[in-house]
């Protein structure tokens, strides 16, 4: 691998055909079919032809009727425009080193502090091991990459830009890495890269630097200090005189020879001053924000647009496009609701958001015993009230009422008789008798149909046609055998089963302007119910207001709940516990004990966010809290984590995410791929807190023990991505977290791929250029994006998936080329 070689690929390399197929896409999409030269304007004339380059030190793009200086990766554009300076990577979050930042020409490199060695990622560092000479030893020799080789012995390779010395060791720097050192021209050489400058430049005494020419400079500045006196002077000699074989005419771009002297042009980006003869960089972003949706940053000789978080650049980079994060997998465990730059997750009822993104049961019964009035039972997603023996649950499903003795049953019984004779009696009048016995439908007797009706099937009682089926009146609706049809409860009653053939009148309902709507399907719909802070023996009209010393928070109750501990309350009619008279008043993360008249710290696994509270709200779900005296929902997590990870594709994900991870929790994962098959893994982000003199870890390494080789091992918060493929072909991941400080963690997603690719791969992470630009650091955060790419790269037939269409639009320009170099680099040794 590497730069020390590699043999031929096995048969059918799907992976690289689809990468190439997608290369041929988006250069064939960015590339007008030729059409032939068309009449008009005169042939252009390519400045870029000259032995100068067009005044350029690195590459000169022409374009039609201009041209334009580009430097490589590593430079960026002097504001003269032709020239490129070195660009200071490590000034922005430290180059994305986790240790120490240091700026070469044309690029930079990370160094690790002492007892630590730099990771095949570049960027980020590893305990040294002291035992043994492998990979994890820090006397392993290899000048950059180590890997172990059979029977315990090591073999290094270097990163992409540099060759492997002839002793297997070390690294020989080339052109391909950073221009090689070289601020201007590089040619690679048996003894290393040469240096060179443009010709209107001189070499710097370090033989990588270039200054300019002091005779040229000379020339400008007398150019540039012309007195207005001399004016006329200055434009007979330029007549007379100047040309463009002599110092460029003076111009800082383009030159041209006129009949009236020499005439000076720009390049885009570029604007010509009023001496004729400078050309100054044009800040894009002054005129309607350079055509940026979000933000716009000026640069020599163009400008970057950039989005707001949770907005992605298009392919035009310009305009910006919201991230519709619900259209992603694991986004929310129920409900997901979309917002411009962001989104909400919502859970159905009877479950509590936690964790922002997540859904855990709700524990009704832990906040004032679910309401009810004898015995709570929580289930998943609800609970229920039960009573002790000798009362049954009123019609409020809370409270409990004392059970019918003979009498009540007797009365009940002749009721309910009663009601069927008037039934059969209807019946028999339509000549129409249904009985059912032990679940079977008897058909006593039966009315002739009508002739439109013969073909129509005759329902059960409580049933009324629906289509071609019989269907069972819905609650608030019952049977009129009348009208044989399904028909609304009337007013003043209401009916909480489906296929009855009455309603039942509501409990004591006063006067019908008290009552709702017609169709009640609950005893709770009829008018007259007590408010909160009432009760009386049915829970309707007329109240009696909740005595001093109790409180009820519910409408339609029987009863009240005392304040517990003798308290009174501020006055009668009181709906909740904070209404009542304590001796201390209990802040966030306590409780009210009415025994002790003291306030107590909430147990772990609950929390209370109120002031003055009798109780804590049980964490929803599996979730428990890190200690006790919790006083909010973000602080109950899931602890659950760790296991076997799948064959393909998966994620790596600290628990409780997105929300914060629990303190003191130990988590481990391992990937074991099928055979022949490497594992990449991206870190899009992850935050660990700084504070805690790395106290919370992740590492990945090939087994538990301390000396197997790691791939990957962090103890900090980086918010600039980094991908790396793993230096072994099975992975033990591991986090842990102490007591102190918590933070979000992370979710790191992971593929394996054939190892015929490992080159093609390595290369292209490894090489610092993918992390420079933020649209190419956007890609590895883009969940949807990273999906897509690995799902192809686990199983390269889905590539077919994707259209044309969306293929063009996965990458910025900047991505292909860089993508493009590495597939060419890769193919050459078989050309």
């Amino acid at each position: 691998m590497g730069v020390a070689g590699r043999g031929c690929p096995r048969a059918a390399p799907a992976l690289l055909l689809l990468l190439l197929l997608l290369l041929l896409l988006l250069l064939t999409a960015a590339v007008p079919p030729y059409r032939g030269r068309a009449e008009g304007p005169p042939e252009d004339i390519d400045e870029c032809e000259n032995e100068l380059n067009g005044g350029c030190v690195h590459d000169c793009l022409n374009i039609p009727g201009n041209y334009r200086c580009t430097c490589f990766d590593g430079f960026m554009l002097a504001h003269d425009g032709h020239n490129c300076l070195d660009v200071d990577e490590c000034l922005e979050n430290n180059g994305g080193c986790q240790h120490t930042c240091l700026n070469v020409m044309g690029s930079y490199e990370c160094r690790c502090q002492e007892g630590f060695f730099l990771s095949d990622n570049q960027h980020t560092c590893i305990h040294r091991s002291e035992e043994g000479l492998s990979c994890m030893n820090k006397n392993h020799g290899c000048s950059h990459i180590c890997m172990e080789a059979p029977k315990g012995s090591v073999a290094c390779e270097c990163r992409p830009g540099f060759e492997l010395a002839k002793n297997q060791r070390d690294c020989i720097l080339t052109c391909n890495h950073g221009n090689g050192g070289c601020q201007h021209s590089c040619e690679d050489t048996a003894e290393g890269p040469e240096c060179s400058c443009h010709p209107r430049y001189k070499m710097h005494s370090d033989g990588r630097s270039c200054l300019e020419r002091e005779d040229i400079a000379l020339e400008v500045m007398e150019s540039n200090t012309t007195s207005v006196a001399d004016g006329d002077k200055r434009v007979k000699r330029r007549l007379l005189m100047e040309t463009c074989a002599v110092n460029n005419g003076g111009c800082d771009r383009t030159c041209k020879d006129t009949s009236t002297g020499v005439h000076c042009s720009c390049p885009v980006g570029f604007t010509l001053q009023m001496d004729g003869k400078t050309c100054k960089d044009i800040d894009e972003c002054q005129t309607r924000n350079g055509g940026c949706d979000h933000f716009c940053r000026n640069t020599v000789g163009s400008f970057d647009c950039s989005c707001k978080k949770g907005f992605k650049l298009l392919t035009d980079e310009k305009s910006c496009q919201d991230v519709d994060e619900c259209s992603l997998d694991r986004t929310c465990d129920h409900s997901c609701i979309n917002h411009p730059g962001t989104f909400t997750c919502a859970c159905s009822e009877g479950y509590t958001l936690y964790g922002f993104t997540h859904c855990g049961d709700t524990n009704e019964c832990s906040v004032n015993n679910g309401g009810c009035q004898q015995v709570c039972v929580n289930t998943v997603g609800s609970y229920e009230c039960h009573c002790h023996s000798g009362y049954k649950l009123h019609w409020n499903k809370k409270d409990c009422v004392v059970s019918c003795d003979l009498s009540c049953i007797v009365k009940r019984t002749e009721k309910r008789l009663r009601k069927a004779i008037r039934t059969l009696r209807k019946a028999a009048h339509r000549e129409q008798l249904h009985l059912q016995l032990s679940g079977v439908n008897l058909e006593v007797a039966k009315k002739s149909p009508r002739t439109s009706e013969r073909q129509i099937e005759s329902c059960a009682m409580g049933q009324d046609h629906g289509g071609n089926q019989c269907v069972s009146c819905r609650a608030g609706t019952y049977y009129d055998g009348a009208q044989e049809r399904c028909i609304l409860c009337p007013n003043g009653t209401f009916q909480n089963e489906e296929g009855q053939i009455t309603c039942e009148p509501c409990p004591r309902p006063g006067s019908p302007g008290t009552l709702k709507t017609p169709e009640a399907w609950n005893v709770s719909e009829c008018g007259g119910l007590c408010q909160p802070g009432e009760y009386s023996a049915d829970g309707f009209t007329p109240c009696q207001p909740c005595a001093r010393g109790t409180f009820q928070p519910e409408a339609g109750r029987t009863s009240c709940f005392p304040c517990g501990g003798g308290l009174p309350t501020k006055h009668p009619g009181a709906t909740s516990f904070q209404d009542c008279e304590t001796r201390v008043q209990c802040s966030p993360g306590h409780f009210y004990n009415t025994t002790t008249h003291r306030c107590i710290r909430c147990p772990a696994g609950t929390y209370q966010p109120e002031f003055g509270k009798n109780h804590c709200v049980s964490c929803p779900g599996n979730t428990t809290t890190d200690f006790d005296g919790s006083t909010n929902i973000t602080q109950c997590k899931n602890r659950r984590c760790g296991g076997e990870l799948g064959d393909f594709t998966g994620y790596i994900e600290s628990p409780n995410y997105p929300g914060n991870y629990p303190a003191n929790t130990e988590c481990t994962w391992t990937i074991n791929p099928p055979p022949k098959r490497r594992i990449l893994i991206v870190v899009p982000e992850i935050f660990l807190p700084i504070e805690d003199d790395c106290g919370d870890y992740l590492v990945m390494r090939k087994t538990a023990s301390s000396n197997s080789v790691t791939t990957y091992e962090t103890c900090q918060t980086y918010e600039r991505p980094i991908a790396f493929t793993s230096r072994s072909k099975r992975l033990w991941i591991q986090f842990k977290s102490n007591e102190g400080n918590s933070a979000r963690g992370f979710q790191v997603p992971y593929v394996t791929y054939d190892e015929d690719y490992q080159e093609l791969i390595e290369d292209i992470v490894r090489d610092g250029r993918l992390y420079a630009s933020e649209n190419h650091q956007e890609i590895l955060k883009d969940k949807k994006l990273i999906k897509a790419l690995f799902d192809v790269l686990a199983h390269p037939q889905n590539y077919f998936k994707y259209t044309a269409q969306e293929s063009r639009e996965m990458f910025p320009r900047s991505f292909i080329r860089l993508l493009r170099s590495k597939v060419s680099r890769f193919l050459r040794p078989y050309k």
